[in-house]
C-alpha cells in the first residue's frame, strides 16, 4: 500500500497543530500541484496512522524552515491521498472492525451497572449526581458493556469535570450570548420521540464553552432516560472551508464522545455544500463506530431527505424555512430562549444543592 502526501506551501496553515487536517476542492476537481515536495512512502496497515502523523510533522518542520516567505497569509492545509485504498484504511473501519453491541437482560444491564460502581469505589459518592445509574449504562452502551472500559471512561471523565467544572456554566458566563445562541442551541421543541433537538450552525467562531453548556442541558432533560437521548441538528448550509478550524471540530468531538457517550440519539448534517465531502471524510475518522451510525446527511431539495425529516419532527413544531419547518411561532427570540436557560441553570443549582454539591 502507498500513500502520497502533496503539499502546497501557500497553502499551509503554520497555527494547526499535528492533527490531520485537509481538504480538497470536490467542486472543481482538481487538485494543485506546485506541492514544495512530495513524499512517497510504502505504509503498513497495523501502523498506518502513527506513521503518517510522524510525517506530517517532518512535513510541517521541513515546509516551516524551508519556506516561511510563504506564511504571510493564514491560507489552508492541504494533504491528498492518491491511493484509495490506503485512504478507506486511514478514513474509516470497515464492517468487520465494528464492534457489535450486546444485547443483555435488564438484570444483567443492572448487575453491570453494579459492578461499574464497585469498581468506581468512593468516586460514586464523590459525584453521585453525575454518577448515576443512567449515566453508567450509557458509559456501558457505548463501551459495549465492558465493565472496565466504561469504568476507566468514567475515571476520566469525572477528571475531566474537575478540571472543567461543566456543571458551573451558566447563561451569564456565554460570551456574546445573542450570537452565540444563533449558532448553537437547544431548539424549543422535541422531536417525534420526546428527544431534545440541539441545532449547530457551523461557523469559525470557538464554541466549545456553549457546546459543553447546552450538553449539560441536554443531561439534566434526560435524566431519567437510558436510550440516546438528544438529535443533533448540524447546518452546514453556506459552509466553506475557512467555516470551521479543524481543531475545534476535532475537540467538540473527543468531548461528546468521550465525556457524554450516549446522550447523541441522532446527528443530522442538513444540506451540505459539495465541498463539505472533503472535510467529512477527514472528520469520521474521529468518530468511533457507534456515532458514525447515527450520522445522517439530509438535502432541503431532495423528497427523500425531507421525508425523513417528517418522520424525525412535526413539522409544525420547527421554524417556517428552517429545516423544512411550517411553524411561524418558533421565531427564534433570544429574550425567550434567554429566560430558559436561565431556567435550566436555577434547576440546575437546585439539583446539585440537594445533591451536596458545590
Amino acid at each position: 500500500m502507498y500513500l502520497i502526501i502533496g503539499l502546497c506551501p501557500h497553502m499551509l496553515d503554520p497555527t494547526t497543530d499535528t492533527g490531520v487536517t485537509s481538504y480538497m476542492d470536490h467542486s472543481t476537481h482538481t487538485v494543485s500541484l506546485n506541492p514544495c515536495f512530495i513524499a512517497l512512502s510504502k505504509v503498513h496497515q497495523p501502523n498506518a496512522q502513527g506513521y503518517v502523523r510522524r510525517l506530517w510533522l517532518s512535513i510541517m518542520h521541513r515546509t516551516l524552515t524551508t519556506y516561511p516567505c510563504h506564511l504571510r497569509s493564514r491560507p489552508t492545509m492541504y494533504i491528498t491521498s492518491l491511493h484509495s485504498e490506503a485512504m478507506s484504511f486511514l478514513l474509516k473501519k470497515t464492517s468487520s472492525d465494528a464492534t457489535q453491541p450486546k444485547s443483555l437482560s435488564s438484570e444483567e444491564q443492572q448487575e453491570k451497572v453494579n459492578e461499574v460502581r464497585g469498581l468506581l469505589g468512593a468516586l460514586t459518592e464523590e459525584m453521585p449526581s453525575f454518577l448515576s445509574d443512567t449515566t453508567i449504562y450509557r458509559f456501558l452502551l457505548a463501551r459495549n458493556w465492558s465493565t472496565e472500559q466504561a469504568a476507566k471512561g468514567l475515571k476520566e471523565t469525572v477528571k475531566w469535570r474537575h478540571e472543567y467544572r461543566p456543571e458551573a456554566i451558566s447563561w451569564e458566563d456565554i460570551a456574546e450570548k445573542e450570537d452565540e445562541a444563533k449558532r448553537i442551541h437547544v431548539a424549543n421543541c422535541v422531536d417525534k420521540n420526546g428527544r431534545s433537538v440541539l441545532i449547530l450552525n457551523m461557523s469559525i467562531k470557538d464554541q466549545i464553552k456553549h457546546m459543553v453548556y447546552l450538553l449539560e442541558h441536554l443531561v439534566m432533560s434526560s435524566a431519567d432516560e437510558k436510550d440516546d437521548y438528544g438529535v443533533w441538528i448540524i447546518d452546514v448550509r453556506g459552509w466553506s472551508i475557512a467555516s470551521t478550524p479543524f481543531s475545534t471540530t476535532r475537540e467538540c468531538l473527543h468531548i461528546i464522545q468521550t465525556y457524554y457517550p450516549g446522550l447523541i440519539a441522532v446527528a443530522i448534517i442538513f444540506d451540505p455544500p459539495r465541498i463539505f465531502e472533503s472535510f467529512w471524510k477527514i472528520t469520521k475518522s474521529l468518530l468511533d463506530a457507534n456515532m458514525r451510525d447515527k450520522v445522517e446527511f439530509l438535502y432541503a431539495s431532495k423528497p427523500d431527505s425531507m421525508k425523513t425529516m417528517e418522520e424525525l419532527f412535526d413539522k409544525d413544531t420547527l421554524e417556517a424555512s428552517s429545516f423544512g419547518g411550517r411553524s411561524t411561532s418558533a421565531t427564534f427570540d433570544i429574550n425567550k430562549y434567554a429566560e430558559r436557560m436561565r431556567g435550566a441553570d436555577k434547576m440546575r443549582g437546585e439539583s446539585r444543592n440537594a445533591n451536596g454539591c458545590n
